[in-house]
Order: structure tokens, then C-alpha cells, then sequence
């Protein structure tokens, strides 16, 4: 009989006990054992089997799952002797940050103070075995969600310390999903008082303790040493260009093809490889995401699983709220075509708002975009990597991602585009100004001066042209034709149809009487400047291309047309 697919199991002995569908990522336990590092720092995408694989090294190392050795009879760790010997033989504090997405950092600080008490529960029975002098016993009363910060920074190696004097031997921690409350921090803004209370719970936990044995976070990012890790200098740290657990976290294609024909898909492999294949570990390529092979192996149906699991909520904001560059790139990236950038896998949240190189970096660590190549030459002391969208998956969240900036003016948006492509100039200004008027703060940062806000307005609105006239049209921004760069331009697949230029202006009062004046100006400019140049090469007739000027002041805008 065929095994279940169990969607969402996160627990080993669950999918073990439930006789779940598992492909054998034991190997992991003895490559991180035999590799000796004392603190080691994992980062890979969402959804990659990371809670999985914690789970997994918590019951074979954990003395509380001693008599559970059926949990891995049959798999590849259990052929060695001296594995065997080894299961169920240590004090595991184990805990996760992943359900950490608090808005604010006092509720952040108290849940992490909450989970650390939770372990303290668990372990109460310390308080009477008589190893625990008076001065242990007050701070172990003292751990609550409330206590102060020095408890707080000392809570996992005081715990570590009365474990081992326990058990008598050296404990393995295991912290999963370390940065989510960093990413929502950067979010909402209390970033710094975020990092500098984990600061001292990491290093006291991996770095100045005694009594840990060996440790493992993993997390979806390498957050910089500087903000977090300044004192752990023993830290491995491996990401996804790093050659050490390679294969231990997602799908090989193999174990991908060998699955499908298991359950019956042999013929969609090539479907499949185009949808879910991409990510790159180390040497290792086509490693594919198994959220989404789960799902197709339960489901039998393409869909955008492992890009909607998640609100992407930090994605969005990145890429709405970056500059026209950023913008202007990631344009090329939903055209498909590949970008060339440094990458500095240490990701400085605080640095995301101004360095779009820190973004491609968080995207690439993500797992939305992938390493199609290493350039030979160098930019500073940094190597330019080829990037490339990860796959059709990340591609269709992407869309529904720039679509998604629309929502609230959907309707509005929907009718603007078709007033466009029939030259219906009135009703093109009267939707455009509800539309700008409900998504304009959208593609505006706070922190950037207003001047700013009709620039990345327009760029944003581009996105979603490109997105909405993907089928028909080719939507590009910021090129050269003629003797100058427009801003947009519309060509059309179809020769026979008609093409759009568009011209931005933002209202000057020292040059201009008024907004017809700026939207004359954009006309004259796009004329002066021979924009059309690029399009009648093409084959497409002076009498097929329309000219539109839009003028900006504040939120309200002005739209006029020739041609």
C-alpha cells in the first residue's frame, strides 16, 4: 500500500508513528555530529524541512525518547553501531521562535521570556532532587514572563547548568527558526531593541557555556554578526552557498522523480521540474522545495504552494517601497531575464530601506531567487553572482504579489488599463486619480523625501502594468530610444495593434502655470527627444503609437494624450 502524505507534520515521530510518506534524511545526524562544531547556525528557505529535521535530532539525542529506537529502525542512521549506541543518551533543551510575530517589542520579549519558562516548567522536577542549592532555586522561581533582563539573558545556561549537574553530562540545544521575530521587528520597527536582548541570550547560551555540548539554530536568514552574533566567533555558519548539509534540507531530483513515480506521476516530471526545481545548495542544483511536492503528491495539481504559505509580508514591503532602481530590476527579473549583482550573505536588516544589494541578498537567502552563475571578476571585495527568479512558482507569486497592491482600487486599476488601450483620455484621468489617491502612500517610504513619492508611484504602477499586459503587450521602463530614456513604454506583440508611450511629471511651481502646463511639457519631451524611435525600428507605424503626458501634484493627477 502507498503511504499517506501527511501535509503540516512537523514532528519525526508522528510521520514515523502515522507511517507517513519519509524520505530519509537521517545522514544528517552523523554528518553534523562527525562534523565536531560546537555552535552551528543553518539557514535555508521556509518550508525546507527545518522544524522537521530539529524535531528529528531532538528524539534521537534525547534522553526522554530513550525507549523510541522503532523511531528509526530501517533508516540509514540506525546501520551504525555506534549510532545506535548513541540515541537517546542526552539532555536536549529544545525551542522555537517560529510562532514569534509579535508587532511590538515588549509582546516579542515576553513571549521568548514565556517559551524559556515553559522549559523551566517541564524541567520543575530539578527543584527536588536536592542538586540545587537555595540561591538556584530562588532564580529557578524567579523565570516567568515577566522577569527582568539579566534572568532573562542567563535562563538557557542556568537550565543547561542544572541539567548536566542532572544527567551528568553536557546538554545539545536546539533553537529553530531563531529570526522570525527579527524579521518582524525589522517590520515594525524595534529592530535595535530586539538585537541587543537576543544579543545577550545567544552569547551566553552558545558562547560563554560550559556545560553545552553542541547547538544548532536554523533560521531563514544569516543575520549580521555585527547586529546579533558579535560575540560568537565559534559560530559555523552555513547557508545556501556553503557545501556542508547540502542535500539534508529539500528534495533532490532524484528523490523528487523517485516520488512521483512511487505515487503514479512519472509522466509529469518535466511539469513538475519547471514549476518546483531551482534552489541551489552549495555544488548541489535542482534541490526542489517539499512543501510543494507534498502537496502535488497529496493533491495531484499544480499550484503555488510553498509561495503561499507565508504572507510575504516582508518581501512586498521591500520591493513596493524600493527605489526606481530596485524597481527597475525587478522588472527584468518578472520578464525572466536574469540580473548581476554582489551578494553579502550577512543580511544587515537595518540597511534593507537603503541598500538594494541587501535585498537581492535577502531574496537569494529567501529562496526566491537562485545562483545561475559566478562571475569571474569581483566588485569591491564582493563576488557578482548571476540571479535568476527561483522558478514558475516563485514567478506566479510574484504576480499575485504586485496585483495584491492594487486590491483596494482593483476595479478602478482594471478600468484605467482599458481606458489606456482605447484612448479614452477622461476616463483614463478620472480613474487614475482614485487610484492614485487610494494606493499612493503604498510605493512612498516615510523616511524618503515626498519629492519622491510620484517616482516610485509611477515605478510601482509599472509593475502592474507589466503584470496586467504580460499576455499581449511587452511593458518596459527607463530605456534609451531616440535621444533620450522614457519612462514607459508599451509594445505591443501584435504589429498591427497599437503602442503607448508614457511620460511622468511631477509639477514644478517655479517653471509651470499649472498641470496642463507639466502634461504639455511631458508631451513635448517625449516628442523632442524622439522616444518613438525604438518602436517604429520595430515595424510599428508613427499613426500606431500614442503619447501620453501624466502630471503629478501631490496625489492628484493629470493625464493628456497625442497621437
Amino acid at each position: 500500500m502507498t503511504e499517506k502524505i501527511g501535509i503540516g507534520i512537523q514532528e519525526f515521530d508522528e510521520i514515523r508513528d502515522g507511517k507517513c510518506f519519509y524520505i530519509d534524511k537521517t545522514y544528517f545526524i552523523r554528518e553534523w555530529w562527525e562534523s565536531k562544531d560546537k555552535a552551528t547556525l543553518i539557514a535555508r528557505p521556509r518550508r525546507f524541512g527545518k522544524t522537521l529535521n530539529m524535531s528529528m535530532l531532538k528524539q534521537f539525542f534525547s534522553v526522554d525518547y530513550k525507549d523510541r529506537e522503532d523511531l528509526f529502525e530501517g533508516l540509514s542512521i540506525w546501520e551504525e553501531k555506534e549510532y545506535r549506541q548513541l540515541q537517546g543518551t542526552y539532555p536536549v533543551i529544545s525551542l522555537s521562535f517560529a510562532n514569534i510575530k509579535e508587532k511590538n517589542f515588549p509582546m516579542t520579549r515576553k513571549k521568548i521570556c514565556q517559551l524559556i519558562t515553559k522549559l523551566y516548567e517541564e524541567y520543575s522536577f530539578l527543584l527536588f532532587t536536592g542538586l540545587l542549592g537555595e540561591a538556584d532555586k530562588r532564580y529557578f522561581r524567579r523565570v516567568s514572563e515577566n522577569m527582568d533582563d539579566s534572568d532573562a539573558s542567563l535562563s538557557l545556561y542556568q537550565l543547561s547548568d542544572y541539567l548536566y549537574r542532572y544527567y551528568g553530562k553536557k546538554v545539545i540545544i536546539l533553537l529553530d527558526e531563531y529570526d522570525t521575530p527579527m524579521q518582524e521587528a525589522y517590520v515594525n520597527g524595534f529592530w535595535d531593541e530586539l538585537a541587543s536582548f537576543t544579543r545577550s541570550l545567544f552569547n551566553s547560551t552558545f558562547k560563554t557555556n560550559p556545560y553545552l555540548e553542541r547547538a544548532i539554530m536554523t533560521g531563514i536568514t544569516r543575520v549580521s554578526k555585527e547586529s546579533v552574533f558579535s560575540d560568537l566567533n565559534n559560530l559555523e555558519v552555513v547557508t545556501t552557498t556553503s557545501n556542508k548539509y547540502m542535500t539534508a534540507f529539500g528534495f533532490t531530483e532524484e528523490e523528487v522523480f523517485n516520488s512521483l513515480e512511487k505515487f503514479g506521476y512519472g509522466d509529469k516530471k518535466e511539469e513538475i521540474k519547471k514549476w518546483y526545481d531551482g534552489f541551489v545548495f552549495g555544488k548541489i542544483t535542482d534541490i526542489y522545495n517539499p512543501w510543494s511536492i507534498l502537496n502535488f503528491l497529496d493533491k495531484g495539481k499544480i499550484d503555488t504552494y510553498w509561495a503561499n504559505t507565508s504572507s510575504n509580508g516582508l518581501v512586498s514591503k521591500l520591493v513596493r517601497e524600493g527605489d526606481a532602481d530596485l524597481k527597475s530590476v525587478f522588472e527584468e527579473l518578472l520578464k525572466g531575464k536574469n540580473i548581476l549583482c554582489p551578494i553579502d550573505e550577512q543580511i544587515v536588516y537595518n540597511q534593507l530601506d537603503d541598500d538594494s544589494e541587501a535585498v537581492w541578498s535577502l531574496l537569494l537567502a529567501s529562496g526566491y531567487l537562485k545562483v545561475v552563475s559566478i562571475e569571474k571578476k569581483v566588485v569591491g571585495k564582493r563576488q557578482l553572482y548571476e540571479l535568476s527568479l527561483t522558478n514558475m512558482e516563485v514567478l506566479d507569486m510574484f504576480y499575485d504579489m504586485v496585483r495584491g497592491w492594487f486590491k483596494k482600487s482593483a476595479g478602478n486599476y482594471n478600468a484605467f488599463v482599458k481606458a489606456l488601450l482605447i484612448n479614452d483620455v477622461e476616463a483614463m484621468n478620472e480613474y487614475m486619480n482614485v487610484i492614485s489617491e487610494e494606493i499612493f502612500s503604498n510605493f512612498d517610504v516615510g523616511t524618503k523625501p515626498s519629492k519622491l513619492q510620484p517616482e516610485r508611484f509611477y515605478h510601482g504602477f509599472v509593475l502592474g502594468l507589466l503584470v496586467d499586459l504580460a499576455e499581449d503587450y511587452i511593458v518596459t521602463s527607463n530605456r534609451e530610444s531616440g535621444f533620450g530614456r522614457y519612462d514607459v513604454m508599451i509594445e505591443p506583440k501584435d504589429r498591427s495593434k497599437e503602442a503607448f508611450i508614457l511620460e511622468f511629471k511631477v509639477y514644478n511651481p517655479r517653471k509651470e502655470d499649472s498641470l496642463e502646463e507639466t502634461v504639455e511639457n511631458a508631451l513635448i519631451q517625449i516628442e523632442e527627444k524622439q522616444y518613438e524611435t525604438n518602436l517604429s525600428a520595430k515595424g510599428i507605424s508613427i499613426d500606431n503609437i500614442k503619447k501620453y503626458g501624466f502630471a503629478f501634484k501631490g496625489k492628484k493627477v493629470l493625464i493628456g494624450c497625442r497621437g
